[in-house]
């Protein structure tokens, strides 16, 4: 029987278990990336495991996050990581270089490998065909001392595409109908793998956003073939070494088949607050926008930011309309200034950031009171641009772009001027890696350099047969990461200080949360469905571990974050019954007995011992994940093999 690239990759790289859909196997790890957000507790976490270089092939870290100077602690953060960095063999991108997979897509990716990351977009490279994989930053510091990558084997999803997208309709609105079709939860444990004819006609940073987005399915990850339009593109990059051809046999097998015929899409917007909230454009043409924002790591490619430049260039953004746009890479901005494109997007108002994260993840651009921002980016989960109030919708560069122009949501195929966008192509990127700073041959002389804001990361203690305390928190569905630890401007800097963030837990939908958490020590959180998902930020375990919370129960989770819990020793339960959810309320006592060997056999019993009720809830874990929450969490189970601080 033939093999789909999912299959092909993996079977390259398993080292523990087989190939079997639902079971546990351990793969090698090629590659892996950290950004700034996440990378000081990652590289905290790896410095503990006593080793003296990484295993893998090239760990790169990125500064892309924390951009914004206010203070010591992110600039404190960047030297951080770039010393240890350099101690431990791992590449470091400079600020102002780029968003790591935009960067990484350009310079690093290679068809065939795996790429594990400590920010939940890694999939963007699955544009190239790679198989990129977000986990939390303790995962992917194991793989860089060359530990397997634990996953359960998932199911392959083909996406088969056919017909050729029309003018003005973007590969944004293949990745809209995906997840108007699938939902934020519907991806968990599946690999979206893209084919059909329909393939051949999107270019490599059509196809990083439809992966790069994938994210928000809640998906393993996604996947395209290495074709001759990646050929085209590694040629273009100066790489073309690193590729090689990789597709799925004729009769390959796939677990299901999602078809979407290009020809019959048309512009759409992801209306607030979720990002599988899909209407088309003209259905919502009479919103009238604040602001428009450009970028991200889903589009701030060179080919998104000559199709903005063409619509903007001889005309104005709308006098009560603030555009702003940030390239993702210094390779993107020094050639669309090279070029003039810059210039004509300088012209017609807008306002140019630099190349980073920036208002994706709350880091400035904060729209005002109850307004409306349109946006290319990946999210717009309630409170992610830092202003609870506004109303976020995501959507294509052409769409933003046009609506920047008249100050409604507008459908592009609408204006009344016709754009060419066939002559948007390179032969040749500008290339220039020297704010990529190779690390040391040997790490001997290496300092690292600690600021006076990072602080060690919460450590939890051996898993106790009988636990009980309050719940501290009752939830809704679909809470993401976002909600359990926001993610802004005036909390970023502070993600390496577990202790001063855990204070802010929460606070988006409940500012109380973690005075009641310290008041009643040993508590749980009661989650809905899909609890946690969003970004790979393991900050969202730490920090309800640094305020004593000791499990989660929920109707379903979210892949990384589920994993994230464990890795934390914080116990991750389903409801058996969902229905159950109701019978249980915020500051109830709930006691659990028996846990040592329940998890075990996969269930646990919980009483809420205010309503004189019992019910059952599912722990169903591999051996290693028992060895894991047994010993407190991933990192205590490691030392405990390895006999680091016994």
């Amino acid at each position: 029987m033939g093999k789909n690239i999912v299959e092909k990759i993996l079977q390259e790289h398993i080292v523990e278990g087989e190939l079997v859909k639902g079971s546990s196997v351990g793969i090698r790890i090629d590659r892996t990336l950290t950004q700034d957000s996440t990378g000081t507790m990652a590289y905290l976490q790896l410095e503990a495991m006593g080793i003296d270089k990484v295993k893998t092939k090239k760990s790169v870290a990125y500064i892309d996050h924390n951009m914004l100077q206010q203070g010591f602690e992110n600039a404190d953060d960047h030297k951080y990581i770039q010393t240890v960095a350099n101690k431990f063999g791992i590449y470091f991108s400079k600020p102002g270089n780029g968003i790591c997979h935009q960067v990484n897509l350009e310079r690093f990716s290679v068809p065939g490998d795996t790429l594990l990351g400590s920010d939940s977009h890694t999939p963007t490279a699955g544009g190239v065909g790679m198989l990129a994989i977000g986990a939390g930053g303790l995962d992917v510091a194991l793989a860089m001392a060359g530990e397997p990558y634990s996953i359960k084997v998932p199911k392959v999803i083909k996406v088969e595409l056919t017909g050729k997208l029309c003018p003005m309709v973007a590969s944004k609105d293949i990745i809209l109908e995906v997840l108007r079709r699938e939902t934020v939860k519907g991806g968990v444990g599946k690999i979206y793998e893209y084919g059909g004819e329909g393939v051949s006609s999107l270019s490599v940073p059509q196809r990083a956003t439809i992966t790069n987005m994938g994210a928000e399915l809640g998906a393993t990850t996604s996947i395209f073939p290495s074709d001759e339009k990646t050929r085209e593109y590694f040629k273009a990059q100066g790489r073309l070494d690193d590729w090689r051809e990789l597709k799925a046999d004729d009769d390959a097998k796939y677990d299901e088949i999602i078809k979407i015929d290009l020809d019959a899409l048309e512009p759409m917007v992801a209306a607030p607050h979720s990002p599988d909230n899909i209407v088309k454009c003209r259905e919502v043409s009479d919103v009238k926008v604040d602001q428009v924002a450009i970028g991200s790591c889903t589009n701030s490619s060179y080919e998104d930011l000559m199709k903005v430049a063409k619509i903007l260039k001889g005309r104005k953004v709308k006098n009560d309309v603030s555009l702003v746009i940030a390239p993702g890479s210094r390779q993107v901005m020094e050639m669309i200034a090279r070029n003039g494109a810059l210039a004509d997007i300088i012209a017609s108002g807008a306002r140019i950031l630099e190349n980073s994260c920036g208002p994706c993840i709350g880091m400035g651009q904060s729209p005002g009171t109850d307004a409306v921002s349109v946006r290319t980016f990946n999210r717009n989960f309630f409170g992610r641009s830092g202003t609870n109030s506004a109303k976020v919708y995501i959507s294509s560069p052409e769409v933003a772009a046009v609506t920047a122009l008249t100050g409604y949501i507008t459908d592009p195929r609408d204006i009344d001027f016709d754009i060419d966008f066939s002559d948007i192509s390179t032969d040749e990127f500008m290339i220039d890696d020297s704010m990529i700073i190779v690390p040391a041959d040997t790490s001997t002389e290496v300092e690292v350099v600690r600021g006076p804001n990072i602080k060690p990361f919460p450590l939890n203690t051996a898993l106790e047969d009988k636990l009980s305390g309050k719940v501290i928190i009752k939830t809704g569905d679909n809470i993401t990461t976002d909600h359990i630890m926001p993610s802004n401007a005036k909390l970023l800097p502070f993600r390496s200080n577990i202790p001063y963030l855990a204070n802010f837990c929460f606070s988006t939908i409940d500012e109380e949360f973690s005075a009641r958490s310290k008041d009643n020590p040993g508590g749980f959180i009661v989650g809905g469905d899909n609890y946690g998902q969003g970004s790979s930020r393991e900050h969202a375990a730490l920090a309800p571990l640094q305020l004593g919370i000791k499990g989660v129960i929920a109707k379903s989770f979210a892949r990384i974050h589920k994993a994230n819990l464990i890795n934390s020793g914080i116990i991750p339960m389903e409801f058996e019954n969902p229905e159950d959810y109701d019978l249980i309320s915020q500051m109830d006592n709930i006691e659990i007995e028996g846990i040592l060997e329940g998890i075990k056999n996969g269930k646990l019993v919980v009483t809420d011992k205010d309503r004189g009720v019992s019910f059952s809830v599912s722990v169903v874990f591999n051996e290693k994940e028992i060895e894991m929450l047994n010993a407190g969490g991933k990192l205590n189970s490691i030392k405990l093999k390895k006999g680091i601080g016994a």
